[in-house]
This record gives structure tokens, C-alpha cells and sequence, in this order.
């Protein structure tokens, strides 16, 4: 970690040639890039460099209203696969998530509060999730002759998916329920991919033309509303 003009910076050393600064929604984290054999001093002075450019872009960040977070009350909205859902409370010893249409049903105990029913959502929500991924990875495993050691699902802040290229173990978002189907599509192929190209490289954005020509449109997709960074 760095700090210059008092921002936090997040340091990644990569196997690149050039520096790539950026500041990433939803909440302006500074991160760069750098190779590895740069010095830190060279590091150091190109941030300088940018920290009029900095402390705009952070601040634009800072100053956007946060919206509020989800008491999981009958009445709210909720996504479901990129679908506004009205959310609809029954009590019940037994917890469960049902999607009838547009209406997603929460039973709970009538004492269960705000984090008890957001974990409730939230397991339900990794269980659509499993079932989606288990369906559409063999599809792109088959289309690109590569093969993951396999995946699981955690909620993540900064990112969509991720892939250890040593284990071969894939990880993805569980917001990702939340977005349309052809946002995950978009993220499956993408981890897949890098089981081949680790890095964000021409020769990864190749691959992703060669086997999803519409990507572009599915990775703006996934900025509209909540926006993560993909890995």
C-alpha cells in the first residue's frame, strides 16, 4: 500500500510492461498496477504525477449518495436475475425463498431482524447461483478445451469472479444472481479463460472475441446499477 496526497493506494506487481493506474467503483478504490521490475521510487513519482487526476476522481466517488441498505421488509425490491422482484414477508418457524413471478416470498420467524432475513436471501441467492454456474460451465469448458478443477460461490465487494490459475479453482460473485443471465455467461467464459491467459492482455481480449464476440456489451451490462470489477 501507498499513500500519496492522502489516498490509500493499492500496489499489484504483474508481469506487465507498463503502469495502469485506476480508481474503481463503487467507492473509489485507488489500485495500480506495475511491473515487477519497477523500483518503487519510479512508482512513486509517476503516482505524483496523476494526483491532481487522483483526488478528482476520488472525490467524484465520495460525493455519490450510497443507497441505503436492504431491511428486508415486504415492499422493498429486490433483483433477481436482472428482474425487479417485490419482496413479500411471511412468518413461519421454517426459513425459505420462493420466486412466484415478480414476487420473491421471504418466510422467517416474526423475531428474526435485518441480518438473520439477509442471510436467508442471501443463501437462497447462492443456491440459483450454484445452479447457474453448474449448468453453463461445462458449456464453455466444451467450447474452449480447457477444464477447472471446479468453482464455488462467496460474496465479493471488488470483483465478479476469480480464478487461481494454480489450483484451477474458479470463485464467483454471488451478486451475480442478481444480474441479467447473460452477465454471468459473460463472467463464466472470462474465468475460463484465464485457465489459459492469466493476465488482461491482447491475447485475453483475443480469446474473448474469438468465443463471445458481444462481450463488450454484456461487461457494461453488468456496470448498470451495482458495479464490480472483474478479475
Amino acid at each position: 500500500m501507498l499513500t500519496i496526497a492522502g489516498i490509500q493506494i493499492e500496489v499489484i506487481r504483474k508481469n506487465i510492461k507498463h503502469i495502469h493506474l485506476y480508481v474503481k467503483p463503487p467507492d473509489g478504490r485507488v489500485l495500480v498496477t506495475a511491473p515487477y521490475a519497477m523500483t518503487d521510487a519510479t512508482l512513486e513519482r509517476f503516482i505524483k504525477t496523476k494526483a491532481a487526476w487522483l483526488t478528482a476522481h476520488v472525490a467524484t466517488y465520495a460525493a455519490r449518495p450510497r443507497p441505503a441498505p436492504h431491511a428486508y421488509q415486504t415492499g422493498e425490491t429486490l433483483f433477481v436475475w436482472g428482474r425487479p422482484c417485490r419482496l413479500q414477508v411471511h412468518h413461519a418457524a421454517r426459513a425459505a425463498v420462493v420466486l412466484h413471478g415478480d414476487l420473491l416470498v421471504l418466510t422467517c420467524r416474526p423475531d428474526a431482524d435485518a441480518d438473520r432475513r439477509e442471510k436467508i436471501v442471501r443463501e437462497w441467492y447462492r443456491e440459483q447461483l450454484k445452479a447457474a454456474v453448474a449448468l453453463r460451465l461445462p458449456v464453455w469448458e466444451a467450447a474452449t478445451g480447457l477444464k477447472a478443477a471446479g468453482f464455488q460461490t462467496k460474496a465479493m465487494t471488488t470483483r465478479w469472479g476469480t480464478c487461481n490459475v494454480k489450483t484451477r479453482k474458479l470463485w464467483f460473485s454471488l451478486q451475480l444472481a442478481q444480474r441479467p443471465p447473460e452477465c454471468l455467461e459473460y463472467v463464466v467464459l472470462h474465468e475460463v479463460l484465464h485457465l489459459k491467459e492469466r493476465n488482461h492482455n491482447a491475447r485475453f481480449y483475443g480469446l474473448l472475441d474469438q468465443y463471445m464476440p458481444g462481450w463488450r456489451e454484456r461487461k457494461k451490462a453488468l456496470s448498470m446499477g451495482m458495479r464490480l470489477q472483474d478479475d
